[in-house]
Order: structure tokens, then sequence, then C-alpha cells
């Protein structure tokens, strides 16, 4: 890892989200330091990020210092910490086998106990917590001893206790819910969006620990978009693995309207949709009236040209953070880009799939993360985007490079719109 690299990771690490029941000090203690990463960096004390604008299926940032957005092999872990968590792996894992659960259950564990604990069967936690899932004696989980063995600890995640109090995974219909949403129902968090942003690293511990994430479970209906018939749940409750639609209920919500069979489509904005892979063209910029920033168009692109010049390597999984601040804001007031362009931006300013962007517009792509990904479109079929090429760093490269390198999903374009920007 050179210089660069490891200052970008450091970056990466400061932003970290808020752990699942942190208090309230150290949350205080962690915006501070935001403020003075962000004055030390030189971007006007900017905190605005986007966890997890990376590569689509590479490891998470979950280290001890990480955020759950994507980053090196180890996810950010140091050598011994990886350790644990793997062999932590394979013991929830045997639990759900012995149990006659799917792949897909211990997947949803490894990412609850990554938020909970890092997969560190750690001895404290917030007021009486512990262990790998921060279960609470005073909460019906078992007694301190019990809930410290990490096999005792996942069998209560997954069948909670005798009565069905506290309820674990097999008491819930977790089958069709989200990945995060299952996590989310067995603990009960303060902070319900926390565990979607662990998959990635999930996925890679899992790999490393030998675990079958495709494994279907005996009496149990097959995972989302697998073929199989299936004999109902263990539960016994006899539904899909899915939406009553069919649907998988982790793919990213489709607010356009339109169709979601990865061909770019159309929406209802005019323009050229085009499919993966096809050449950006110019369009012409018309931003609505009620488009204003700090920073003209001409002067975004000629801060991210600059910024690409430079080499500073501050940007990395900071790609919301990076387009806001190009247009002079200290924050875009988004956690992430896909909620950016799904939720935050007016419909009629959505462009998409529409390949014919205006130099200064806003290109997204879901990339099969929470956050997804966000750049700025400069002209002649570029864009200004983080981590595309050295991880941090802003690089000015073809449009086209974010679905054929990252496999990334364009979802379209939009003016540089910050509505809650501050």
């Amino acid at each position: 890892m050179d210089g660069r690299q490891a200052i970008a990771l450091a970056a990466g690490g400061a932003r970290r989200a808020l752990m699942v029941k942190i208090g309230v000090p150290l949350a205080a203690i962690g915006i501070f330091a935001l403020i003075i990463f962000g004055a030390m960096a030189g971007i006007g004390g900017g905190s605005a990020s986007a966890a997890g604008c990376g590569e689509r299926g590479l490891p998470a940032d979950d280290g001890p210092h990480g955020n759950g957005g994507q980053g090196d092999p180890n996810g950010g872990a140091n050598k011994d910490l990886r350790a644990k968590q793997v062999t932590n792996a394979k013991i929830i894992d045997q639990v759900a086998v012995d149990g006659k659960l799917p792949g897909r259950a211990t997947l949803i564990a490894l990412m609850t106990a990554l938020t909970e604990s890092q997969l560190d069967n750690i001895d404290k936690g917030d007021r009486d917590s512990l262990g790998l899932f921060q279960q609470r004696p005073s909460s019906g989980w078992g007694t301190r001893e019990q809930i410290l063995d990490p096999k005792y600890a996942a069998k209560m995640f997954f069948f909670g206790g005798d009565s069905g109090d506290p309820p674990g995974l097999a008491d819930i219909r977790w089958e069709t819910m989200s990945l995060n949403d299952a996590a989310q129902a067995v603990q009960r968090s303060g902070f319900p969006n926390a565990y979607a942003p662990k998959e990635t690293q999930a996925r890679s511990i899992a790999k490393e620990a030998g675990i079958d994430l495709e494994r279907r479970g005996e009496n149990h209906p097959p995972q989302p978009g697998k073929k199989g018939s299936g004999r109902g749940s263990s539960t016994g409750r006899g539904h899909e693995n899915g939406k009553a639609d069919g649907t998988d209920p982790d793919e990213p919500k489709d607010t356009d309207g339109g169709d979601d069979n990865g061909d770019c489509g159309t929406g209802d904005a005019p323009g050229t949709p085009g499919k993966p892979g096809d050449a950006f063209h110019d369009g012409k910029a018309n931003w609505p009236a009620v488009v204003k920033n700090r920073s003209s168009t001409a002067e975004a692109i000629a801060y991210a040209r600059k910024e690409a010049e430079t080499h500073h390597s501050i940007w990395y999984q900071r790609c919301l953070a990076f387009t806001s601040i190009a247009y002079g804001w200290n924050s875009s007031g988004t956690p992430f880009a896909i909620d950016h362009y799904q939720e935050v931006m007016p419909k009629e300013m959505r462009h998409d799939g529409d390949r014919n962007p205006p130099p200064g517009a806003l290109m997204f792509w879901d990339t099969g993360h929470r956050a997804g990904h966000v750049a700025i479109y400069v002209g002649d079929g570029k864009i200004a985007s983080n981590d595309i090429g050295t991880p941090g760093e802003i690089s000015i490269v073809p449009a086209t490079d974010i679905e054929t390198k990252w496999r990334a999903k364009y979802l379209g374009w939009s003016p540089p719109y910050y509505p809650n920007a501050g």
C-alpha cells in the first residue's frame, strides 16, 4: 500500500457511521473529529459523505475504524481481528447448518455481528450488552457467561428464547424481508439501517471461512432469484424467500416506475437511454431556476479537474461529498448517493437512463451496495470520479468505466441540485 492509499483508507475510517447502540458522548466526539478532518483537508470543514461509494462486490471497510463501505481485501481489519472474524463466522454458520437454515440466514447473522461487535466476541458494550450480537442479559438473552459463548449467542440470534421471547430470526417472517430488515427485526436497534452496509464485508469473510452462502436449508424455500421449489420454511410458514410478487427484497428500490431488467430503462425523461457500455454524449444544460449553487457549473468542473491534477488523497468513498464541495457546499445534506437521486432529487429533474448529460450534471449508478455512486460529468463522455483510478483520488475517466470496471448499473443524470446542502 502506498502513502496515498494509506491516507485514503484513513480518511474512509474517519467517517465511520454511528455504531449501533453508541452513546451520545461518543457521537459528539465523532462529529467534532469530522469537522477537524475537513478543516485539515482544506475543504472548508465539509462533512458530506456517501459511505460505500466504490467498486461493486469488493469487501467493505469494516475494520476497527471502518464505515461499511468498500475497502481493502481485509475490510480494514488488522490480521488479528480478521482471524477472529473468520473463526467466529465458522461458529455462526455451523449453528445455522445444525438448525437446517440456509446460507442466507448465515449472511444476515454475519452482517449483524459485524455491525454490533465487528464480529469479535467482546465482553463489553452499551449498558449490559455483550458478545458477538451485543445481546443483553437484562433483556432475556441469557446470562453473561452464556452470551459470551459464541455458539450460544448464535443460537439465540437464530432461534431466540424457548418461549419465543426474545424472538430470534426463525420467529419472524425473515424470508420476505431484506437482509437489513431481517437483522433489525431481531436486534430492534436504534439505528435500523446500520446492517445493510456490512453485506460486502460479510461475504468476504464468509468466502475466506469457506462458508456457502448459497446453501439451501432443509425444508426451506429457495433464496430470492434462485431456482427450486422448496417445501416451506423451517418455521412452518411456507412462504418464499422474497416478496409476494416474487422479487428480491434486497434489490434497490425502483422509484422511476420503469422496469428493472438491467438495460438502464427509459424512465419518464426524454433523451437516448442506450445500453450499458454505450458512449455518453454531451447534452444541453438547462438547469431549473431552483438549482442555485455557491459555485457555477464552470467553476465546479474546473475544481474537479484541478483535484484530478493535484492527486489529493482525501476523497476515499466520498463521492457525494466531492460533488457537493465542487459546487461550493460544505455538505450535501444526504447520507447516500443513491438516496440523493431516488428520494431527494425531484422526479422532474431525474433523467433516468439518459446518456446525454450536459457538462456539470451529476451522474448516478447503482453499485449493488447501499450507497450507490455519483460523479460529475465534465463533458466529452468523461466524468470526474473518486476511487475509479487511485483510491482516495479524483480521476477524469470515461463515464463508461463505472459500468465496465465496477459492473454498476447506470441510473441517470440530474442537475447539481442540493436542497439539503449546508
